[in-house]
């Protein structure tokens, strides 16, 4: 059985292993899923490091690939439950585990499927979580992941943050490795050149920022951008009477015009351009604003102005302030 502690350096997998395992699998890179491969130890296990995984801790993995990171989280004693969307590699991921890290096999529970299929912990074939417990390094079965810890596919970062966010309230917190240029921006504070969409929707579930910068020299095949890490901490939505779904209808719209005032970069929505101002004004906000410059919490009070049944009685002619102040 191999030495798997970190200061022994085995079982985690190199530039030659990773051109090896691929080369037994017939697999090539694609562009289409996003695959670059990370092939040095010290970058995985700064990655989990940086994540504070803990031993019996039970960790979402996205996009496993050749199991670079996935060696470097069991390694630290978690679960992980790993989903991989190519089926050869999810098929070779146990293997690959149970050849280099065999004391940690049990510890891996791997599922073929696109991550941004994933509705619930159902979908993934896990428990509800038993909360207030503490981690047990000895189960046998992890039940729901409370981190996620994922090099994400490039072309599909931002989509599958979201998903998983919206649909596994068990995840506490999360350690992502995206391009540099999609981690400033979902780390982007309003009135940034970077703040936009993936920034507004990201806050609505939690804190982000970004922490450490990763060079593309550790990835086969290399890329032609630098990768930076992520890190988020779950909070509360907004206090709102308007639902998810009518706060980000609401982002979406202001973005999709981004050098137009509110007025009228939400009229189509609201119904026109004075009906738009209107709800500006009842949410407290000012008109002429932009969206960049609204917060989350700015945007589910509009979205909340906009869903309200003076809003949708409202005139289409522009509304006056006063008019305003007196249906309130």
């Amino acid at each position: 059985m191999p030495d798997t502690t970190p200061q022994a350096g085995a079982g985690l997998l190199g530039p030659a292993e990773i051109r090896g395992l691929a080369a037994d699998l017939g697999i090539r890179p694609t562009k289409t899923l996003g695959q670059n491969f990370v092939h040095d130890a010290g970058t995985v296990r700064r990655i989990v490091r940086s994540a504070g995984v803990e031993p019996g801790e039970c960790v979402l993995e996205i996009g496993p690939g050749l199991g670079s990171l996935t060696l470097a989280l069991l390694e630290a004693g978690a679960h992980v439950v790993a989903v991989e969307i190519d089926p050869p590699l999810a098929r070779a991921l146990p293997g690959t585990i149970a050849d280099r890290m065999p004391s940690a096999a049990e510890r891996l529970s791997v599922i073929n499927a696109d991550a941004l299929s994933i509705t619930g912990l159902e979908s993934l074939g896990l428990a509800q979580p038993d909360d207030g417990a503490a981690p047990d390094p000895a189960a046998p079965a992890p039940t729901a992941p409370t981190r996620l810890v994922a090099n994400l596919p490039y072309n599909v970062a931002v989509p599958v943050l979201l998903t998983v966010l919206a649909a596994l309230p068990s995840i506490r917190s999360a350690t992502v490795m995206v391009q540099a240029e999609v981690a400033d921006r979902l780390a982007a504070a309003p009135g940034s050149r970077t703040y936009g969409v993936p920034s507004a929707k990201t806050a609505w579930y939690a804190a982000a920022r970004r922490t450490i910068t990763i060079g593309r020299t550790v990835f086969w095949p290399v890329p032609g951008v630098d990768s930076a890490l992520v890190e988020l901490t779950r909070r509360e939505p907004p206090a709102t009477a308007a639902s998810r779904e009518e706060v980000f209808a609401v982002v979406d719209a202001a973005f999709a015009q981004r050098r137009k005032t509110l007025r009228q970069a939400l009229a189509t929505l609201a119904g026109s351009p004075g009906a738009a101002e209107a709800a500006c004004r009842r949410a407290g906000i000012d008109p002429a604003l932009r969206g960049e410059r609204l917060d989350i919490t700015a945007f589910a009070a509009l979205a909340e102005a906009l869903a309200a049944p003076e809003a949708l009685a409202a005139p289409q002619a522009p509304t006056s302030s006063t008019a305003i102040e007196e249906k309130r």
